[in-house]
């Protein structure tokens, strides 16, 4: 009996150290410290809003001058694949909640530097090198590289008079070929990364139904 009593202690102390070394181990620290609060941009880079996305791990953060109607902006998230051959996306859908209709920024690699692209997404098509004029003039559009592989595409939209929520959409894709965002995929953390995004006030973001998966569809 106090052999017995001997080893089950022993197993549970075994059993209380390897957890107390998982928690400190990087992945561990890793998935603690994701909140969007601990991004640090470059000097001259600050918002005043920022909310962790439901999916993707991917964060939003924000300026809304109400008054000017200007919304300037940093999405950050990480792209699956190899480092640097990804991109990331963030728009704004006037028109719906979903891929189709949104005015998006897109930032990937071209030729060793970042470079954002603005494509209005009309329809269920791949997507061209070149950028097509969206719905809301788009200033200031950069992107860099953050920690963990993290992609940060920045902008400033000037959006209509009086707007003070929007439907949001975001993604991220693992490759460009010869300059062309590949489609992304589609499990279930990419078709839901959209959501109602409120601008002023406390700047609460809120999931949108899972949309319904059509096989042929290039975006969601």
């Amino acid at each position: 009996m106090a052999a017995a009593t001997t080893l089950h202690h022993r197993r549970r102390s075994i059993l209380q150290l390897a957890l107390l070394l998982l928690a400190a181990s990087p992945a561990a620290m890793l998935a603690t410290g994701g909140a969007c609060e601990s991004e640090e941009f470059p000097a001259g880079r600050s918002y005043a809003t920022c909310a962790d996305l439901p999916t993707l791990g991917a964060s939003l953060h924000w300026t809304y001058d109400a008054a000017a109607s200007s919304l300037s902006l940093a999405f950050a998230a990480k792209p699956p694949g190899a480092i640097g051959a990804g991109w990331v996306a963030w728009g704004v859908n006037p028109t719906g909640d979903g891929m189709k209709g949104a005015q998006t920024l897109l930032a990937f690699k071209s030729s060793g530097a970042y470079v954002v692209n603005t494509y209005n997404l009309t329809g269920y098509r791949p997507l061209s090198a070149a950028s097509t004029p969206i719905t809301f003039e788009a200033t200031e559009l950069a992107a860099d590289e953050g920690a963990h592989g993290k992609v940060r595409l920045y902008g400033t939209l000037q959006l209509p008079k009086g707007m003070e929520a929007v439907n949001h959409i975001w993604q991220v894709g693992s490759t460009v070929a010869n300059g062309v965002p590949a489609k992304h995929a589609f499990a279930q953390e990419n078709l839901e990364a959209k959501g109602s995004l409120v601008l002023t006030g406390a700047g609460a973001t809120e999931a949108a139904p899972a949309p319904v998966f059509i096989s042929h569809d290039y975006l969601d």
